[in-house]
């Protein structure tokens, strides 16, 4: 009988937009340990994520031919994470990107307004440093099953 080999893993360069710096480490430390092997990409206001996104200015910028999948915080300085998301489900290039929603706000109406804006998942950030822990173990889990399209060109 011939042996099945497993799939690898797709690579998926993670961007967590996230102003709050324990957080973010929290994030990335809990993610690794579920198993999570790809990139991480930090940024800690919603300018430098649209600027990466989109290739504007002199800092890094995405590499077309690659799955993006963005972790988002609402709440961000110079761009809030609303107008990040507007941004990229308008674009005809960014549009198809993963964006999961990661907040303290559990409003319904903020929710429902992420999911009209094209959020794919909307994660409400507990509180409690433990279930937060516990949280982004199991969002580690599920990337290292999902499947991403890739992002091409420059919009």
């Amino acid at each position: 009988m011939e042996e099945r080999r497993c799939e690898q893993q797709q690579q998926i360069n993670l961007i967590i937009a996230e102003d709050d710096e324990g957080h973010a480490s929290l994030i990335m430390k809990n993610l690794k340990r579920a198993g999570f092997k790809n990139n991480f990409l930090h940024f800690s206001n919603g300018q430098d994520v649209l600027d990466f996104l989109f290739m504007h200015g002199k800092g890094a910028h995405r590499v077309p031919g690659k799955s993006y999948l963005l972790l988002l915080d609402i709440r961000m300085p110079k761009v809030d994470g609303i107008e990040v998301l507007r941004q990229i489900k308008e674009s005809s290039e960014l549009s198809k990107m993963t964006v999961v929603m990661v907040t303290t706000t559990d409003d319904p109406h903020e929710i429902e307004r992420c999911h009209r804006l094209g959020c794919n998942i909307y994660i409400t950030k507990p509180v409690d440093c433990d279930n937060f822990t516990d949280a982004v173990k199991k969002l580690g889990l599920f990337l290292t099953v999902v499947k991403l399209p890739t992002i091409n060109g420059a919009d």
